[in-house]
């Protein structure tokens, strides 16, 4: 008895280390408790290759995943079993009694234990690297369509400018092509929506879609205050141009200072989610189809007597969508399946700025463009950056001072954390899971609701005020676990709301993953050889449909954003659900 209570002693003591070892996920962890990960930049979690990110970076690029107050026992974990195991084999041949002998064995077993974790863990997540590499050389975005040694498009003159698309609280826009198409444009397809069909049976075209008659539209900012300078223009409306590529600006000055300086706005990394801007410049307001009765008060005094706007303003070029995601919805219902695809998208997105530092802060259904592939399938489109939060020196942390300071835009879907915000003199507001949040909201709308926290009477909530279990059910035709995840990005709680990322990895982990998901103890080698079959799978996807393939694009955006750390994490949050019904 005594020999088996040293025994038990032993293993409790290279458990204890174990757990106090590997308590965040990494070579010595599966699937425990997390701690919540701050923001970083780059595509994913993990740094890409070449990338150093900050104290730290060499354990994580060892796969560690500890502290770094731990580095010491990191190192010689395996060195010191060793020695244990040695030690033992000396005392047993010693005068030590059984009791002694049975606890130092069990502690080196203990500690032997460890080291196995580890590197189970390291290959891990030294395949979840690989993976990754791959898959980022694989999601590189075309070249730019206008950039081309024959056609400049740095002046409004260059364009044929058609009919007003639509119009906003700080712009005009208007649907737009050029004399002379560049080949990359020339190919470029539009299916647009076909009214009364749901998108999923969309037939395929029988005949080649042509190009269409005005494959870019042009954003005409409104000048009432930024004076008539580029320079003054550009300063003002530095926060319209973080989405644009490195060419779009280089028609005036080669490079725009602003992004020089320090503390200027951050330049958007390009993603297939997000508004990519091709060309802005300064030109004078001309007189556009419908100016004088959609916005006559906003166009210089020579242009309409009671106008109040200055004689230049600033112009955007970008790719001309068929219909924003509030038109689209209006007249299409998406099946359930299709609109878990569609947050997934705008979840995606969201990450992506996130990690580059950005907030969008007006998330709403008008400010996102759809387009469909050629099997009705729709691709969503953040734009709108007028009211982003992307400042170098202060990131995704607002310091809220006064009330003066701008919160963005959209009230209604603005996160608790935001709304209920009061000013002082360390008051800082966390950016951080505010688009999440709002993603979360426009979840009803995609699922075919009225949104809650939109219009009036008992069932509108207000972010300032309202509880979760206020939140309406979503039907039950939708998945259960874009159900509960609807619910978990609604949180009122930052710090109990999952992050962009992990929201992301749980619905392609549901959507994709289900057998893997399915087993009640999901083990560490299962997932792994379930990503390295994904990965086979979509690069064959890849080469045998077309490029517009939906769902295809966006296993290659999971594969490409693939960390081990938020992917422990969606899945324990699957698992946990699952294990509550």
């Amino acid at each position: 008895m005594a020999v088996r209570q040293a025994l038990g002693r032993g293993l409790q003591l290279g458990r204890a280390l174990l757990l106090r070892f590997t308590a965040k996920p990494g070579p010595g962890y599966v699937w425990g408790r997390p701690e919540r990960p701050g923001p970083a930049a780059g595509w994913g979690r993990g740094e890409r290759p070449g990338q150093t990110a900050g104290p730290g970076a060499e354990s994580r690029r060892l796969g560690l995943g500890l502290p770094d107050r731990y580095r010491f026992f990191r190192q010689s974990v395996a060195g010191l079993a060793a020695r244990l195991q040695r030690q033992f084999a000396v005392r047993a041949r010693g005068g030590a009694g059984p009791c002694g002998r049975a606890v130092f064995l069990a502690f080196g077993l203990g500690l032997g234990l460890i080291e196995e974790k580890q590197a189970e863990g390291r290959r891990a997540v030294s395949a979840c690297q690989e993976i990754q590499a791959i898959f980022t050389q694989k999601n590189k975005l075309l070249p730019d369509p206008l950039d081309t040694r024959r056609w400049q498009g740095f002046r409004l003159e260059e364009y044929l400018i058609g009919q007003s698309i639509g119009k906003g609280c700080s712009a005009a826009v208007y649907e737009a092509t050029m004399p002379v198409l560049p080949q990359s444009l020339e190919v470029v397809k539009s299916v647009r929506p076909l009214p009364g069909r749901d998108p999923d049976v969309v037939p395929r075209e029988e005949e080649p879609a042509s190009a269409p008659a005005f494959p870019l539209a042009i954003k005409m900012m409104w000048n009432i205050s930024a004076g008539s300078s580029s320079e003054a223009i550009f300063s003002t409306m530095s926060q319209e141009l973080v989405p644009a590529s490195r060419v779009a600006l280089g028609g005036e000055y080669g490079a725009v200072t602003y992004r020089r300086s320090k503390g200027g706005p951050k330049q958007l990394a390009p993603h297939p989610n997000i508004i990519r801007v091709f060309r802005a410049f300064t030109s004078s307001v001309p007189l556009l189809p419908g100016a004088l009765v959609d916005y006559p008060d906003v166009l210089p005094p020579h242009l309409h007597p009671e106008g109040l706007g200055h004689g230049r303003t600033l112009f955007l070029v970008m790719k001309n969508y068929p219909c924003t995601l509030r038109q689209y919805l209006r007249e299409h219902t998406p099946s359930p399946r299709l609109a878990t695809v569609m947050i997934l998208q705008l979840l995606e997105a969201v990450d992506h700025l996130v990690q580059q530092g950005v907030a969008h802060r007006d998330l709403k259904s008008d400010n996102i463009l759809v387009e469909l592939d050629a099997d009705g399938c729709p691709w969503l489109v953040i734009t709108d950056f007028g009211c982003c939060l992307a400042d170098e020196r202060t990131g995704l942390q607002l310091p809220f001072t006064s009330w003066y300071v701008d919160r963005g835009g959209n009230g209604c879907l603005m996160a608790p954390e935001v709304s209920t915000a009061c000013p002082g003199p360390k008051a800082v507001i966390d950016y951080s899971k505010a688009d999440a949040w709002a993603v979360g909201a426009l979840a009803y709308e995609i699922f075919g609701l009225s949104n809650p926290f939109y219009g009036q009477g008992g069932a509108h909530l207000e972010s300032r005020s309202y509880q979760e279990a206020q939140l309406p059910a979503l039907p039950e035709s939708v998945p259960l676990d874009a159900r509960q995840l609807v619910r978990s990005l609604l949180q009122r709680e930052a710090n109990k709301r999952p992050s962009a990322r992990v929201a992301a990895n749980v619905l392609h982990l549901s959507l994709w993953g289900e057998h893997t998901l399915a087993l009640r103890n999901l083990k560490l080698d299962k997932m792994i050889g379930w990503l390295l079959q994904q990965s086979a799978a979509t690069l064959l996807a890849d080469r045998r449909t077309e490029k517009s393939c939906v769902e295809t694009k966006m296993k290659m955006l999971f594969l490409a954003n693939l960390e081990y750390e938020a992917l422990c994490r969606a899945a324990l949050l699957l698992c946990s659900w699952r294990a509550a019904l």
